[in-house]
Parts: structure tokens; sequence; C-alpha cells
């Protein structure tokens, strides 16, 4: 029968069991180095996509697939890898996380390459099945550090570890496009996942020498069976948006998939009510801070990553710039994260999640309008101020929604809450980019015929298509006139900005979750308490 063994440590975290000495900031210092590669590579895509799609010939499914393949991976193993943490030890499979990482990103710049080594497998078919790898192996860091951090800081310093977390995550974040634009400028796009391998390999010499092994719990087995109705699940789910556009919403082939979709989901509850280990334990949500907490993570990166799967479109293909001055573009947006992180642990301790978070949400909303105004010819000033509100609307909810999941789940449970915590940051990013991209997809059906006028009913059916292809990307396919590029900018503009609307709409209601949120009880096993 499946028991849990004795622990190896003493079940009240503190900086005893770190290896650094008792000091706890050494063992955030080498965590976090392996989480920032997971961070950049979350948004970095974002700047490269545009040269991607030229270099390897991808379709708009396949930039999706990109960027969601990538996040879809995190989210659906991040729960598994938490377990695995507390079966193996979260030191052991942390560092497996970050050598697998650093590994699978050399693949990924050599995907064209290794395509031709594989017959049938195209250099973008190579991509991104590389980068779902490569999210697995970001699934096992992610949990293990947010675990090895519960253990290494007692619960009156958590808070501010918490801070620094959040700063560290949303400053990494907010610099991938900006690096993503120097290096595709100046070396390649490749070259934004080769910097992976010598920043794996200082993560994993700091990680071998400042962390010791705080393995909480010793567990009998994986729940295989959790793993793979959660896995199939979110497939059909993400699976669906991204392809409904192309099928039709009323399309037998997408009504299956959502049927799909509800009978494994429902499966996957229903087993976790019975299993004798299971994946994600129930009784982790009856705490509500927790459940808000998960829903108010999951709803941030929604917006976030929606907003960066297009701004790289639209700044060089309707606004023209190069990599490099796009991601400047965003440097405001990487500033403000730098200030508002801290800030935000701070206003958490003082103020409570509540007040701090459903600000932070409004704030969000306010900067997703503003950029559902952007027009063509936006200045740096008419989408620094965006960006800048979104760093301090942001950061709050990072903060603070990683406190409350993190914070109030017992410590037996810290893998599986940090592998919560990062799921629904995943989960949300992969519905962002799919939903608000077929949002944006159906925007510009609609609208580019209206730009072309008279034109519109001399141009084929097939050239049509292609033409709203293009448009997704904010591309002008060469040789066209300039009517025709006009249009394509417009309707590629209307899709934006319905889709930054839809944001603002989704970032004002989920504010009102806040206002459900209850400061944590200091219980045992649970030190932290939200104030």
């Amino acid at each position: 029968m499946a028991h849990a063994k004795a622990v190896d440590a003493p079940s009240s975290p503190g900086p005893t069991k770190t290896g650094t000495g008792g000091n706890p900031w050494l063992v955030l210092l080498a965590v976090s180095l392996g989480v920032i590669m997971v961070m950049l590579d979350g948004t970095v895509v974002g700047i490269a996509n545009p040269v991607i799609q030229v270099e390897l010939k991808a379709s708009l499914s396949d930039l999706q697939w990109v960027t969601s393949g990538y996040l879809l991976a995190l989210a659906v193993f991040l729960i598994t890898a938490g377990k695995l943490g507390d079966l193996f030890g979260h030191k052991r499979v942390f560092l497996i996380g970050v050598a697998g990482f650093a590994v699978s990103s050399v693949g990924i710049a050599l995907s064209a390459e290794l395509s031709d080594l594989i017959p049938g497998v195209t250099p973008v078919g190579a991509l991104i099945g590389l980068r779902v790898l490569q999210g697995l192996f970001g699934a096992l860091l992610q949990p293990a550090a947010l675990a090895l951090l519960r253990s290494a800081f007692p619960g009156e310093k958590l808070n501010q570890a918490m801070g620094a977390w959040g700063a560290i995550i949303g400053l990494s974040s907010a610099a991938g496009p900006i690096v993503g634009g120097v290096l595709v400028e100046n070396v390649s796009w490749q070259s934004v996942f080769f910097i992976n391998a010598p920043v794996g390999i200082i993560a994993l010499v700091m990680g071998i020498f400042l962390i010791k092994d705080n393995r909480v719990q010793t567990l009998a087995r994986i729940d295989w069976l959790g793993v793979l109705l959660l896995s199939g699940a979110m497939f059909s789910l993400v699976w669906t948006i991204i392809k409904a556009p192309e099928w039709g919403w009323g399309d037998s082939t997408t009504l299956s998939f959502l049927a799909a979709f509800a009978v494994l989901i429902a499966g996957f509850i229903l087993w976790q009510s019975r299993a004798r280990q299971p994946l994600v334990p129930l009784s982790l949500f009856r705490n509500p801070s927790i459940s808000i907490g998960t829903v108010l993570m999951m709803m941030v990166a929604f917006a976030m990553f929606g907003a960066m799967f297009f701004l790289g479109f639209f700044f060089q293909g309707v606004h023209g710039l190069t990599p490099l001055e796009a991601g400047l573009r965003m440097l405001p947006m990487s500033a403000g994260m730098i200030v508002a992180s801290p800030l935000a642990g701070m206003a958490i301790g003082r103020f409570g999640p509540k007040i701090t978070m459903a600000g932070g949400l409004l704030i969000t909303a306010l900067s997703m309008f503003l950029m559902s105004q952007l027009s063509i010819d936006a200045s740096f000033i008419e989408s620094g101020i965006p960006f800048v509100l979104l760093a301090f609307g942001l950061s709050p909810v990072f903060v603070g929604a990683t406190e409350i999941i993190v914070g109030n789940a017992p410590v037996e449970l810290s893998g599986v809450a940090g592998g919560v915590q990062q799921s629904a940051m995943q989960v949300g990013g992969a519905l962002g980019t799919a939903i608000l991209g077929a949002v944006m997809a159906g925007e510009i059906s609609s609208k580019l015929p209206g730009y072309l006028g008279p034109a519109a009913q001399e141009v084929p059916a097939d050239q049509m298509t292609a033409l709203e292809k293009a448009a997704a990307f904010g591309a002008v396919p060469p040789g066209v006139p300039q009517q025709i590029g006009d249009a394509v900018h417009l309707s590629f503009m209307d899709g934006m900005h319905l889709a930054f609307l839809v944001s603002t709409g989704i970032a004002v209601l989920t504010a009102a979750l806040t206002l459900f949120v209850k400061a944590g009880r200091k219980t045992e096993g649970a030190p932290v308490h939200m104030g």
C-alpha cells in the first residue's frame, strides 16, 4: 500500500535547510538563474517570430504552436514535475531541468539541420517539437525552484523573497523582447536559443554547490493516469482554439475536440477525488485564496502573453521597425518591472493582497485599453505609457498570486503548489495566445474585404485567403499595390485592437475576484500568512 515515508528534514522550513551556510538569498540567486532561461524563452520568441516566419515559411498556426506548444508542455507537466521533486528531491529535479533545458535550446537553434536527418520532418515541425521538449524540461525546474525557496526562507521573510522572486520573473519576461531584438538583429534568430547554453552551465554549477536538497515528502508513485487525463484535456482545448478559425466553430471536428476536452477534464476531476495519491490533491483548493490565486495567475498571464504575441508583428510588420527597435519599444515595461515588483511585495505586506491585486488588475485593464487605441504610427511615448502601466499592473498580481498559492499550501505539498502556480501561468499564456489569436484572425477576415473596397470582388478566393494570412502577421506580400498593403495593415490594427479590448474586459472581471481573497491562516506546515 502506498504511503508517505518519514520526512528527512524538519517540517518547518528555515534557512538551515539550504546548502549555503544559512544564507537563503544565495539559494534565491542560484534558482533564479535557471528560471530566468524559462521566462526569457516564454517571451523572446515574440520578437523572433517574424524572422522565423520568413526563414522557415511558417504559417500563423505554426507560430502559435511555437509559443503555445512550449507553454502547453510547461502547463501540463508542471504539476507532475512538482510531484517528482517531492519524490526524488527538488535539487536533483531542478538540476535535470536546467541541463535538459539548455540542451533542448541548442537543438531548437539547430532545428533546420536536425530536420534534414529525419525524413518527412520540416524545419518548423522540428522547431515546434523541440519547443515542446524544452517546455517539459522547463517544467522540471520551475516548481522545484519555488519549493527550494519555500524551504530556504522562514515564514516571516518569505514575503520579501517572493517580492524579489516576482521582480526576477517579471524582469525576465519583460527583458525577453529586448534581448531577442538585439540578438535577432545583430546575430540570428537561432542565437536567442544558443545563449541558453552558457547560462545553463552557470546555473548548473551554482545549483550543485549552493543548494542542498530539501525533499519534503517521499511518495510511492506518480499519478500517471492523472497526467494523461490532464495532458489530453489541455491539448484538446488549445488545439481546438487554434484550429477552430480554420475549421469553423460549428464544424464537427471542432465540436469533437471540445467534447473530448469536456470528457477528459471531467474524468480528471473525478479521478483526482478518488486516486490514492492524486496528481493534484483537491484538498489544496479548499483554501479559497489558493483557488482564487490560481485563477488570478491564469488570467494575468492570459493578458500578458497574448499581448506579447501580437506586439512583435505590430512593431515589425506594420510599424516597420527592426527587431532591435521593436525590443527597445518594450524597454519601458522592462524598466517598470524592475521598480514595480519589489514595490508590489512591500505593498502586499502592508495593505494585504486584496487591495493590492485589485489595483494592479485595474491598472492592467487601463494599459490594455490604451494599447487598443494605438495607431499605426504610434510614437515611443504613445506605446511606452501603456507598457509602464502594464509593468505596475502585472507585478502586484504575479507577486500576490504566487505568495497566496505557495505561502498558504502545506509544506508537504510545496512541490505541488509550485507546480499549480506555474501551471496556471502557462495555461493562461497558452490560452491567451490561442484565444486572442483566434479573435484577431476572425476580425481580420471580417474587416479586410471592406478595406479593399470594390477591388475585393476581383480578388480570387485563394488570393484572399493568402492576404488574410499575411494580414495576421501584419505583413504585406511583395509586389502588391499600395491600396492592398494599406488594407492589410488596417485590418491587422482592427484585429489587434479587438484583442486588447477583450483583454481589458478580462482584467476588469478578474479584479472583481480579488474581493474574495482572504488572509491566509498561520497553520502548522503553512507558516505564511497574508497581511
